[in-house]
């Protein structure tokens, strides 16, 4: 961990919150002084306050140690570029428009890599009141289903989520040039041409 580094994030932190060191010290229940040691790069967090620093900043514990933010930069709003992260604990979905530091459950996800699906996979897809009617020849039991089906444009993205007590289909929005994504459970992430 380097100090100043570390440092020089959590003065920038504590600035764009607008707080001052002694606010910030009676939050940790320690010294302005240590703020102002921590600030200087003369001293690192003892590991007993990072958890409660990273908490109080909004930023994970791995952000703060490295003592960088990791800027993601503009992407243009292209949503084609859609990345999808599912929590293997859960099950939640989060999607972003270009990479992001994402967690669930204590845990780091990564981005999913998208597939083409393979003859069990195979979506069927039918145009019904200008709407994607997408079947999937897919059981749905609760070790095995398809879990969401998302569809992307350039501007847009519509996200489905799809259960084990339903039938693998969905209605998506008739996007024009879209891509149409979907998750299996047990196979990941699949993404076809509409």
């Amino acid at each position: 961990m380097d100090c100043k580094k570390v440092g020089a994030l959590l003065k920038q932190l504590r600035t764009e919150r607008g707080m001052t060191q002694r606010e910030i010290a009676e939050q940790l229940f320690v010294s302005d002084k240590a703020v102002s040691k921590w600030e200087r790069g003369l001293g690192c967090p003892d590991i007993s306050v990072i958890d409660s620093i990273a908490g109080l900043f909004g930023v994970p514990v791995e952000t703060l140690l490295s003592g960088e933010l990791n800027q993601c930069g503009r992407n243009g709003g292209n949503m084609k570029r859609m990345k999808f992260y599912v929590c293997p604990e859960c099950g939640n979905i989060f999607t972003a428009a270009s990479a992001a530091d994402i967690s669930c459950c204590g845990r780091k996800l990564s981005t999913l890599e998208a597939n083409a699906p393979d003859e069990g996979h195979t979506p069927e897809t039918e145009i019904i009141d200008d709407e994607f009617y997408v079947t999937f020849p897919h059981e749905m039991k609760k070790s095995h289903y398809i879990s969401f089906a998302a569809v992307t444009g350039c501007d847009r993205v519509y996200l489905q989520r799809l259960y084990p007590e339903q039938d693998a289909a969905a209605r998506l929005p008739r996007i024009g040039g879209g891509e149409l994504y979907f998750y299996c459970s047990e196979h990941g992430l699949m993404k076809t041409k509409l």
